[in-house]
């Protein structure tokens, strides 16, 4: 059955690995295209990998698949969510779907988003059911996926995939949201639409290009950018350094008329010296702790005023 829809297939050359299975992608995503929509079109971006090696894959294809590919080339490498962003940015179809190499078996998913997609809904994503990940990071996940929950309002998956379809007019909508944050996720619940999921088998991994330090990075910049969970720490650890300067207050008194400390040991008054070196930690720490988390907000506020282009397109070609 040829579905009369005008479908954007967005794939994503980010890491060597996907100039790799880029041959496999394209013959898997044209075939199912081919067979079950009327009208497409194939966006790759290409995010500084060698131009040479894509244009020698791309030129041996046939003439019917090699006139449907737009390729995008960024004039300097950024971060996955901003190339993505030049993709979807790029898309002209009624749907869009963003598919990753890591599914270039199962050229089919493309179909089952679509239909999943005409049954009410906006957004369909893949979803997975496990991650790739030493237990460290894991954890980190955890702790990092919780916040977001806990101290915001977005309703974000955290066992979904990039690959996803997007109707046109969640598509717009998305496309008015120019955060910095590089925390695609965070935009596509920010805007809404009713949100749907596929189960794969296909684990969640991160990018194999993405030091553990870019990744933290990033995840700091969606906590601050998307949850108000550095304000309520604050909050907790003003309330903590208060019942830490109450108890020091209540032992020097305490050890003053009694000469024992509160946890009963015989203690000697030595005209407050031990209580001056608690309080001037105490609020030596906090006063640090309150200038860093300033400083990551004026660092995200003069991120947002500088208005800067996430991406820079050096070249559009057709073949």
């Amino acid at each position: 059955m040829i579905r009369q829809s005008f479908i954007s297939v967005v794939g994503i050359l980010h890491s060597q690995n996907d100039v790799l299975t880029l041959p496999a992608w394209l013959s898997s995503v044209y075939q199912s295209l081919q067979a079950n929509f009327s009208d497409y079109e194939i966006v790759l971006i290409n995010n500084q990998r060698d131009l040479s090696a894509i244009e020698n894959i791309i030129k041996p294809l046939p003439e019917e698949l090699r006139k449907q590919i737009f390729l995008l080339n960024l004039s300097s490498a950024v971060n996955r969510d901003n190339a993505i962003l030049a993709g979807l940015d790029r898309a002209n179809g009624d749907y869009t779907v963003l598919f990753e190499s890591d599914f270039v078996s199962s050229p089919d998913l493309i179909v089952k988003l679509w239909d999943t997609c005409r049954e009410g809904y906006d957004v369909v994503c893949l979803r997975a059911s496990e991650r790739k990940l030493p237990a460290a990071q894991k954890a980190l996940y955890h702790i990092f996926y919780y916040i977001l929950k806990r101290y915001s309002r977005l309703q974000i998956d955290p066992w979904a995939h990039h690959s996803r379809i997007i109707s046109r007019r969640a598509l717009n909508s998305l496309l008015r949201l120019r955060e910095n944050s590089r925390y695609l996720k965070a935009n596509y619940a920010l805007v809404g639409y009713k949100t749907g999921h596929i189960d794969v088998a296909v684990p969640l991994h991160p990018d194999p290009e993405a030091t553990f330090g870019e990744q933290f990075r990033t995840a700091l910049v969606a906590v601050t950018s998307f949850t108000t969970f550095l304000r309520s720490l604050l909050l907790w650890i003003f309330m903590f350094s208060v019942i830490v300067a109450c108890t020091a207050v209540y032992n020097a008194i305490k050890v003053k008329l009694t000469s024992v400390d509160i946890f009963g040991d015989p203690a000697e008054s030595l005209s407050g010296w031990a209580f001056l070196v608690v309080l001037i930690s105490v609020f030596f720490a906090i006063t640090c702790l309150n200038l860093y988390v300033m400083s990551i907000y004026l660092s995200n506020i003069y991120s947002e005023i500088k208005n800067r282009p996430l991406y820079i397109v050096e070249s559009v070609k057709r073949y």
